[in-house]
């Protein structure tokens, strides 16, 4: 699926190759104080925004990169008359905190506690629905916006996403939200003040679990399709839960469609920038919640026919901090505060194809806690640099269980609870000590050492750790003293002296109770 081809012949065919490439971080950029900047946009150019983001959707899952088993017509017309990325990364593999980047333009480590899963958002870390709404745009949401947390606890009055929109319905099948995302748009249009441009969040509880188990195949899909990353064993019950994951992805897709169709009736389509990608990793197993390709690397599409030449795959790496730099320089309205993200405008308008901006170097990551899953509500703490060639992970606290306390295994949900709940891990689970599924619920649960090194050129699923081959030895150092100076410019407190603030911020969501110490051995 992943061969390897020039850009040229990936634009004329439709397919990606797995071809990661770069991007630079930019620390500290302050701009101007004005409310609308002095930009190449005038106010007349402004476009509308629309941010359609799935949740819990992994690249390359979308048929644009070549997946024959999901369908998802919406997202390949964004791609086809737009930029398809190749290598987009969402700032951490669980939603709050990587919502909280994108809306922000920072990374966790610098939103305190929006940094983490299930807390607050500060409301010093200006928003760029706001911002837009302060230059003139109207500005709302409907499904999921950030979340979950509480964001009044720190002062906000609404979502960081906007004003919500999200009062009409549907019916839907089980496991699927009966949030109406249409109907809901169209509210929002026709609640739009006469000439403002408009910018909406279009957030999906789609692909999130619970999933109706056997979807995928009443829908007539096949399970030798399902895509199995070599992380999971590939047996009937893994390729159906995928499918079961497929149906969620073509559900928001189709609304996604919908929304489309509406602009195009309108005679707004041309000159709305369309955004759409995935808040983090599917929830399987080794994906979602954790730093691996899996986990971070999400589907990105953008459409702006006033602006951005079509039809082009672009390999650039970029992070979900990159995007609200980018609304705002689009809409030509300036941030008041330093925003770490670098704004993709430049590199959406060129006409080139393949790597565009070759001064990208290098993508971060993060994790913090995740759900309820240790004792006294610890965090497993992650942060993963991405290059080129390279995933460079640093297990901070390479004690503790990353999928999560163990207790209780025996019993479903069978403890790891930062492993969502679903056929695949009941199975590995079961199974554990069984062959083929011994070694993949270990790669699943068991402790990783505080270095993790993968090629993902070679080695996309990140099986095969690298940090003590004497081969790698000059590369996993050099990537360690990057990320050092990258988490240190960027005031990380877990570089800076431990992170143990991040322990203390409070958890909203549901808490469980774990014996101590925390770090005992599974039962057998």
């Amino acid at each position: 699926m992943y061969a390897s081809m020039t850009a040229a012949r990936r634009q004329r065919a439709g397919i990606l190759g797995f071809a990661p490439l770069v991007v630079l971080l930019l620390v500290g950029l302050v701009v101007g104080p004005t409310a609308l900047a002095a930009t190449r946009i005038a106010k007349a150019e402004r476009p509308n925004i629309l941010v359609a983001i799935s949740d819990d959707h992994s690249f390359p899952h979308a048929g644009a990169y070549g997946d024959r088993a999901v369908k998802t017509p919406a997202f390949d017309r964004v791609a086809r008359e737009g930029v398809l990325f190749t290598n987009a990364f969402c700032a951490s593999p669980g939603c709050s905190p990587s919502r909280a980047a994108l809306l922000t333009g920072r990374h966790c480590w610098q939103l305190e506690h929006a940094g983490t899963h299930a807390s607050s958002f500060p409301d010093k870390y200006l928003v760029y629905p706001d911002r837009l709404e302060q230059g003139g745009y109207h500005v709302g949401y409907t499904g999921k916006g950030w979340g979950p947390g509480n964001f009044r606890d720190s002062g906000r009055t609404r979502n960081p996403a906007g004003p919500k929109y999200q009062g009409r319905t549907t019916d839907a099948p089980p496991g699927i939200s009966n949030v109406d995302y249409t109907a809901n748009f169209q509210d929002f249009l026709e609640a739009r003040p006469e000439g403002a441009p408009f910018c909406f969040w279009f957030g999906a509880h789609e692909p999130h679990r619970k999933y109706q188990e056997g979807a995928g195949l009443a829908a007539g899909k096949n399970r030798d399709d399902a895509a199995v990353p070599a992380f999971l064993p590939d047996v009937p019950e893994v390729q159906s839960d995928i499918l079961d994951y497929y149906v969620e992805i073509e559900w928001f897709d189709n609304h996604l469609a919908r929304m489309i169709d509406l602009l195009e009736q309108q005679g707004e389509l041309d000159n709305t920038l369309i955004l759409v990608t995935g808040d983090n990793g599917m929830p399987f197993p080794r994906a979602k919640a954790n730093c691996y390709e899996f986990g971070i690397h999400v589907p990105l599409a953008v459409r702006w026919p006033k602006r951005i030449p079509a039809n082009r795959v672009v390999d650039d790496l970029v992070g979900f901090v990159d995007f609200a730099p980018t609304f705002l320089e689009a809409a030509g309205v300036a941030p008041t505060e330093a925003i770490t993200g670098r704004s993709l405008l430049n590199l959406l308008v060129s006409s080139k194809a393949g790597r565009v901006e070759r001064d990208r170097q290098f993508v971060l990551c993060a994790r913090e806690r995740h759900s309820s899953s240790r004792y006294n509500n610890r965090a497993y703490p992650i942060r993963a640099m991405r290059t080129y060639d390279y995933l460079y992970i640093r297990n901070f606290r390479p004690d503790r269980w990353p999928a999560g306390h163990p207790a209780g295994f025996r019993d479903a949900p069978f403890g790891y609870y930062d492993i969502d709940g679903c056929p695949t891990k009941t199975l590995l689970v079961e199974n554990r000590d069984a062959d083929p599924f011994q070694q993949f619920f270990h790669l699943a649960v068991d402790k990783r050492p505080a270095e993790e090194l993968y090629d993902v050129r070679r080695d996309p699923a990140n099986l095969h750790n690298l940090a003590d081959d004497p081969k790698h030895k000059a590369v996993c150092g050099q990537l360690r003293d990057e990320l050092e100076r990258a988490l240190r410019s960027t005031g990380d407190p877990r570089i800076l002296d431990g992170g143990e603030i991040f322990e203390t911020y409070k958890r909203y969501s549901h808490m469980r109770h774990f014996p101590a110490p925390q770090d005992v051995p599974p039962a057998k």
